[in-house]
């Protein structure tokens, strides 16, 4: 008999694919509460890395980390009307606290431009103290009817920006900065993700945005996953939370503002777009451990070089993790790392040994070949950012094979079962778009006719990107 595979195969259900790898790759558990996430530490450390990466860039930016209360008084969100309709079936509201209720309930935060824009009102004075740029690193609550792990959970990880500014213009030419060089440079260079950057529809956007900038990414069964986004707020919430400044002529004038985020909803869209039916693929610029290095069997001599080498490797700058546990089978744990997805696993043997050679198995090119173990501190770097620069075109290819450009509603919804579509928006417009929602399809974002990020809904050429999304 054909031994069962560890993973359901993707082509057979990907839904159970992905929950089959999320768990067997050590990556996150359910919690107790419907909806809600245990991260283990492989996936932390998935995120960690993205975080830390991410935070350079944000500094990079101007902004500075901040921290702002998890309750936010419910009062502060009903300021917004826009933005209260957008979040309300989503909130979690404490009603009671001590034994007592609450003279007025508190919403456990979802977002926090409320509660941000109350301090800025406090902190803003005078056009010298604009630009304020505020970035923070927290957790935040949705309450999820449909969760699943990593991309739609009742309670996750993110980070989330908030400046003033003291035009339209500098508002929007830093979302436009944030969107292109902190967020889409940073999902292609270091997670190797393609993405797709746009402009939301106004049915789309950010509640109480004017405007909402998205990098969208094409899963590997052909559904999209918005990625991360920035917001222009106008001066929408300055207006209602009296954000003002003295300008260099004398007068009162309300703040423009942004706001943009991207949470753990990354570790999800990696294991989609990257993962086989072997497993994660980690890009080896993120990976916690880039390269493993296994003893076959416990002979004292094979753990004595597995252990040279990984001092070797660890000497050359390359994050490397020794796995000389051979009291469990050798298959087992080449299994367990091809699940997590470690971009190179070195392999030694008696026999290898004998040979001055050891097995260098590519995990994201599906190979493997003996290689002299003196050479592998060369050649390993350059391994590695081939199997970077791969999962990019990789990625990259298949969302152009599977995007067709189509004239009609019916073509598009045709199109989305198996990927996505392009349609000129001026031929769908708000109409086409209501009668894509009646079938689950929706517009992901708006591009310009040369690719490029569009400067308004109605730019002439403009062309929707639609797609069934996660």
């Amino acid at each position: 008999m054909a031994k069962a595979p560890v993973l359901t195969p993707r082509a057979e259900d990907f839904p159970r694919w992905y929950q089959d790898l999320i768990g067997k790759a050590e990556l996150a558990d359910n919690g107790p509460v419907r909806g809600t996430m245990v991260i283990r530490p492989y996936g932390y450390g998935l995120w960690e890395r993205m975080q830390q990466d991410m935070d350079a860039r944000i500094k990079a930016a101007g902004a500075q980390n901040a921290y702002f209360p998890l309750f936010i008084p419910q009062s502060y969100l009903t300021k917004e009307a826009e933005h209260v309709e957008g979040f309300a079936p989503e909130l979690a509201v404490v009603t009671h606290g001590g034994g007592k209720e609450l003279e007025e309930p508190v919403v456990v935060r979802p977002t926090s431009e409320t509660i941000i824009n109350d301090y800025f009102s406090k902190w803003v004075q005078s056009y010298r103290d604009l630009p304020l740029l505020i970035n923070q690193w927290a957790n935040v609550v949705r309450w999820e009817l449909r969760p699943r792990v990593f991309l739609r959970t009742t309670e996750f990880l993110w980070q989330e920006g908030h400046t003033a500014h003291a035009t339209y213009e500098d508002a929007r030419d830093y979302a436009a900065h944030i969107h292109r060089n902190v967020y889409a440079d940073f999902m292609e260079n270091l997670l190797a993700m393609d993405v797709l950057p746009g402009r939301k529809t106004a049915k789309e956007r950010f509640a109480g945005a004017i405007n909402t900038l998205t990098l969208e990414g094409m899963m590997g069964d052909g559904k999209a996953l918005q990625l991360g986004t920035s917001h222009e707020l106008g001066q929408n919430f300055a207006k209602v939370f009296h954000t003002q400044y003295l300008s260099k002529d004398g007068r009162q004038e309300y703040v423009w503002q942004t706001s943009w985020g991207s949470t753990t909803r990354l570790v999800g869209g990696l294991v989609m777009m990257h993962g086989d039916d072997n497993g994660l693929r980690v890009p080896p610029r993120l990976a916690p451990i880039q390269v493993v290095v296994l003893a076959v069997k416990g002979d004292e001599a094979v753990l004595a070089q597995v252990r040279e080498i990984g001092d070797r490797l660890r000497a050359a700058g390359i994050r490397v993790h020794v796995d000389d546990r051979t009291d469990t089978p050798f298959g087992r744990r080449a299994v367990d790392w091809e699940l997590k997805g470690v971009p190179v696993r070195i392999e030694v043997g008696p026999r290898d040994l004998e040979n001055g050679t050891a097995v260098l198995v590519r995990r994201i090119e599906g190979s493997k070949e003996p290689t002299p173990i003196g050479v592998l501190p060369d050649i390993l770097p350059k391994v590695l950012e081939d199997g970077q620069a791969l999962l990019l075109a990789q990625s990259r290819r298949h969302r152009e094979d599977r995007t067709v450009d189509v004239t009609t509603v019916e073509e598009a919804v045709e199109a989305a079962a198996t990927g996505w579509a392009r349609i000129p928006w001026a031929a769908l417009g708000p109409e086409g778009e209501a009668r894509l929602a009646e079938q689950g399809v929706s517009v992901r974002c708006l591009v310009a006719a040369d690719g490029s990020v569009p400067d308004s809904d109605d730019q002439p050429g403009n062309v929707a990107v639609v797609a069934r999304a996660y």
